[in-house]
This record gives C-alpha cells, sequence and structure tokens, in this order.
C-alpha cells in the first residue's frame, strides 16, 4: 500500500464525470488499498478516486474510525436508489479543498446500491453524517463539488477563503 497525492481544487480531474468500472482487478484492489491508506492519513472519512486523480466510479468511507473501530467501506459503480424528502444541513468539508468548510443541505436519508471490492452487490440505507458522506463521495464522481451546492455569494466568498487557505 502507498499514500496518494490528494488532488486539489481547482484542478479540471475534480470537474470531470467518472467512468464506471467494468470489472474488479488486482489493480482496483490495489487502488483501494491505497484510497484507504490515503483517507485515514489525510485524515478524512471519505475520498472519491478523482480525488487521488483516477476517474473511475469508485470511493472508499469509514465515517466512524475517529470514534470507533475502523469499518472501512468500499463502494464501486454506486447508484442512488432512493433519498428522503427530510433534509439535514450540516458542515461539510473536503480533502480537496483544504482548510474550507461549507454548510450544505441534502437528503437526510439515502438508500445505494453498489458492488463491493469482492464483486458482491450491496444496497443499504444511509442516515445523517454517513448519508451526507455517501451523497459528497457520489458527487466527486460526478465531477459535482462541495462549493456547486452553494448560492453564488455563499460560493464567492468561500472560493476566496479557498485561494486564501491555498496560497
Amino acid at each position: 500500500m502507498s499514500l496518494r497525492e490528494i488532488v486539489c481544487w481547482p484542478d479540471p480531474v475534480l470537474e470531470a464525470r467518472c467512468a464506471p468500472i467494468p470489472e474488479i482487478t488486482d489493480e482496483t484492489r490495489r487502488l483501494t488499498r491505497d484510497m484507504l491508506e490515503t483517507m485515514y492519513a489525510a485524515p478524512g472519512r471519505g475520498l472519491a478516486a478523482p480525488q487521488v486523480g483516477v476517474l473511475s466510479r469508485l470511493f472508499v468511507m469509514d465515517t466512524e474510525w475517529r470514534s470507533a473501530d475502523p469499518v472501512p467501506m468500499i463502494f464501486v459503480n454506486p447508484e442512488l436508489v432512493g433519498a428522503s424528502d427530510r433534509k439535514l444541513r450540516q458542515p461539510e468539508g473536503c480533502l480537496s479543498i483544504p482548510g474550507v468548510t461549507a454548510e450544505i443541505e441534502r437528503p437526510a436519508e439515502v438508500e445505494v446500491r453498489w458492488v463491493d471490492i469482492d464483486g458482491a452487490t450491496q444496497q443499504r440505507v444511509f442516515d445523517g453524517f454517513a448519508a451526507a458522506c455517501v451523497q459528497h463521495e457520489m458527487d466527486h464522481l460526478d465531477g459535482v463539488l462541495t462549493l456547486d451546492h452553494l448560492s453564488p455569494e455563499d460560493r464567492a466568498a468561500l472560493m476566496k477563503d479557498c485561494k486564501g487557505a491555498m496560497a
């Protein structure tokens, strides 16, 4: 395993739509191990493939590791199956936009279907922080950043902060 460099905004790779993964290979498994190691070292709770420069529909997540034993999850070709009407607004950070946090409103509960690293189809409902994390990482697979969820005024203010934080 090895740490990978995290791609930071405004790199255009973060705005690209990722391609589906046709089959899980040893290279895919190596990438997921590297991504988990990179995520934990960052330290983060989720990391999508484009954040390490790979335009594939894949992300890793572990929303519990800071307060409990690690429970890493690997999502290959994830699909949103359903979302609650109830919304939750909470602060979100992003490893690709270091030092910046934005208040983002998202569905409080989502149902996701994906393929795990062993090739088995999984489906699960996530709520609260885990739901926000899943949605955040899935956004990355479509070239959407946290900043894209903001009003033009809030985005302009945060982009100014981003540039200052990255200078």
